[in-house]
Protein backbone atom coordinates (compact mmCIF):
# COMPACT_ATOMS: atom_id res chain seq x y z
CA UNK A 1 0.00 0.00 0.00
CA UNK A 2 1.18 3.49 -0.79
CA UNK A 3 -0.29 6.72 0.52
CA UNK A 4 0.54 10.24 -0.55
CA UNK A 5 -0.80 12.49 2.20
CA UNK A 6 -1.23 16.18 1.45
CA UNK A 7 -2.22 18.58 4.20
CA UNK A 8 -4.82 20.92 2.73
CA UNK A 9 -6.91 23.95 3.59
CA UNK A 10 -9.61 22.65 1.22
CA UNK A 11 -10.03 20.14 -1.59
CA UNK A 12 -12.58 18.62 -3.90
CA UNK A 13 -12.88 15.91 -6.51
CA UNK A 14 -15.06 16.04 -9.61
CA UNK A 15 -16.21 13.43 -12.11
CA UNK A 16 -17.78 14.59 -15.38
CA UNK A 17 -17.48 18.19 -14.13
CA UNK A 18 -19.64 17.43 -11.06
CA UNK A 19 -18.08 17.73 -7.59
CA UNK A 20 -18.64 14.42 -5.79
CA UNK A 21 -16.45 14.96 -2.73
CA UNK A 22 -15.35 18.09 -0.88
CA UNK A 23 -13.48 18.79 2.36
CA UNK A 24 -12.18 21.74 4.29
CA UNK A 25 -9.09 21.48 6.53
CA UNK A 26 -7.60 18.00 6.45
CA UNK A 27 -5.77 15.55 4.21
CA UNK A 28 -6.06 14.53 0.62
CA UNK A 29 -5.01 10.89 0.48
CA UNK A 30 -3.88 9.42 -2.83
CA UNK A 31 -4.20 5.69 -2.12
CA UNK A 32 -2.41 3.05 -4.15
CA UNK A 33 -3.18 -0.58 -3.43
CA UNK A 34 -0.65 -3.26 -4.28
CA UNK A 35 -1.32 -6.87 -5.19
CA UNK A 36 0.10 -8.09 -1.86
CA UNK A 37 -2.01 -5.77 0.31
CA UNK A 38 -4.57 -7.06 2.82
CA UNK A 39 -7.02 -5.66 5.37
CA UNK A 40 -4.22 -5.92 7.93
CA UNK A 41 -2.06 -3.74 5.68
CA UNK A 42 -4.88 -1.20 5.45
CA UNK A 43 -5.37 -1.24 9.24
CA UNK A 44 -1.68 -0.47 9.77
CA UNK A 45 -1.78 2.56 7.45
CA UNK A 46 -5.11 3.83 8.77
CA UNK A 47 -3.75 3.77 12.31
CA UNK A 48 -0.62 5.64 11.22
CA UNK A 49 -2.57 8.14 9.12
CA UNK A 50 -5.06 9.07 11.81
CA UNK A 51 -2.34 9.56 14.43
CA UNK A 52 0.09 11.57 12.30
CA UNK A 53 0.83 14.87 13.99
CA UNK A 54 1.40 17.22 11.07
CA UNK A 55 -0.84 20.15 11.99
CA UNK A 56 0.72 23.07 13.84
CA UNK A 57 0.00 23.82 17.48
CA UNK A 58 -0.02 27.30 19.09
CA UNK A 59 3.80 27.37 19.05
CA UNK A 60 3.98 26.55 15.34
CA UNK A 61 5.23 22.98 15.93
CA UNK A 62 3.71 20.11 13.97
CA UNK A 63 2.21 18.49 17.02
CA UNK A 64 -1.51 18.03 16.27
CA UNK A 65 -3.30 15.12 14.63
CA UNK A 66 -6.24 15.13 12.24
CA UNK A 67 -8.56 14.43 15.18
CA UNK A 68 -7.03 17.27 17.24
CA UNK A 69 -8.00 19.80 14.55
CA UNK A 70 -11.33 18.16 13.57
CA UNK A 71 -9.84 17.57 10.14
CA UNK A 72 -11.43 15.73 7.24
CA UNK A 73 -10.21 13.20 4.67
CA UNK A 74 -10.60 13.12 0.91
CA UNK A 75 -9.53 9.64 -0.23
CA UNK A 76 -8.71 9.15 -3.91
CA UNK A 77 -7.81 5.76 -5.41
CA UNK A 78 -4.65 5.96 -7.49
CA UNK A 79 -3.19 2.76 -8.89
CA UNK A 80 -0.54 4.79 -10.74
CA UNK A 81 1.39 5.05 -7.46
CA UNK A 82 2.54 1.54 -8.37
CA UNK A 83 4.05 2.64 -11.69
CA UNK A 84 7.37 0.99 -12.48
CA UNK A 85 9.32 2.90 -15.10
CA UNK A 86 12.62 1.11 -14.52
CA UNK A 87 12.56 -0.48 -17.98
CA UNK A 88 11.76 1.57 -21.04
CA UNK A 89 9.61 4.67 -21.10
CA UNK A 90 6.16 3.21 -20.66
CA UNK A 91 5.35 2.47 -17.00
CA UNK A 92 4.23 -0.98 -15.93
CA UNK A 93 1.55 -1.38 -13.28
CA UNK A 94 2.13 -5.07 -12.64
CA UNK A 95 2.53 -4.52 -8.88
CA UNK A 96 -0.83 -2.77 -8.50
CA UNK A 97 -3.73 -4.86 -7.24
CA UNK A 98 -6.29 -6.09 -9.75
CA UNK A 99 -9.26 -3.69 -9.97
CA UNK A 100 -11.77 -5.93 -8.15
CA UNK A 101 -9.45 -6.61 -5.22
CA UNK A 102 -8.25 -3.01 -5.13
CA UNK A 103 -11.79 -1.65 -5.00
CA UNK A 104 -12.71 -3.99 -2.14
CA UNK A 105 -9.68 -2.88 -0.14
CA UNK A 106 -10.29 0.78 -1.02
CA UNK A 107 -13.88 0.47 0.26
CA UNK A 108 -12.57 -1.20 3.43
CA UNK A 109 -10.02 1.61 3.94
CA UNK A 110 -12.74 4.27 3.59
CA UNK A 111 -15.14 2.39 5.89
CA UNK A 112 -12.52 2.02 8.64
CA UNK A 113 -11.60 5.70 8.41
CA UNK A 114 -15.28 6.61 8.78
CA UNK A 115 -15.61 4.26 11.76
CA UNK A 116 -12.94 6.32 13.52
CA UNK A 117 -15.38 9.24 13.55
CA UNK A 118 -13.50 11.19 10.89
CA UNK A 119 -15.44 12.91 8.12
CA UNK A 120 -14.46 11.12 4.91
CA UNK A 121 -15.21 12.07 1.33
CA UNK A 122 -14.13 10.04 -1.68
CA UNK A 123 -13.61 10.05 -5.37
CA UNK A 124 -15.13 7.41 -7.63
CA UNK A 125 -13.04 4.27 -7.90
CA UNK A 126 -11.70 3.80 -11.42
CA UNK A 127 -13.20 7.02 -12.77
CA UNK A 128 -11.40 9.86 -14.53
CA UNK A 129 -11.29 12.38 -11.69
CA UNK A 130 -10.24 16.00 -11.42
CA UNK A 131 -8.81 16.76 -7.98
CA UNK A 132 -8.46 20.38 -6.86
CA UNK A 133 -6.79 21.38 -3.64
CA UNK A 134 -5.19 24.19 -1.72
CA UNK A 135 -2.05 22.80 -0.10
CA UNK A 136 -1.37 23.90 3.45
CA UNK A 137 2.39 24.39 3.67
CA UNK A 138 2.77 22.58 1.36
CA UNK A 139 3.12 19.58 3.62
CA UNK A 140 3.23 16.22 1.83
CA UNK A 141 4.19 12.83 3.25
CA UNK A 142 4.55 9.49 1.49
CA UNK A 143 3.82 6.33 3.45
CA UNK A 144 4.82 3.00 1.92
CA UNK A 145 6.47 -0.28 2.84
CA UNK A 146 9.64 1.53 3.92
CA UNK A 147 8.01 2.72 7.18
CA UNK A 148 7.53 -0.87 8.34
CA UNK A 149 11.28 -1.56 8.47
Amino acid sequence: MKLVIQRVKEANVAVDEKVIGKISKGYVILLGIGKEDTKETADFYINKLLKLRIFEDEQGKTNLSLEDVSGELLVISQFTLYADASKGNRPSFINAAAPKEAEELYDYFVMKCKESGTTVETGSFGADMKVSLVNDGPFTIVLDESIKK
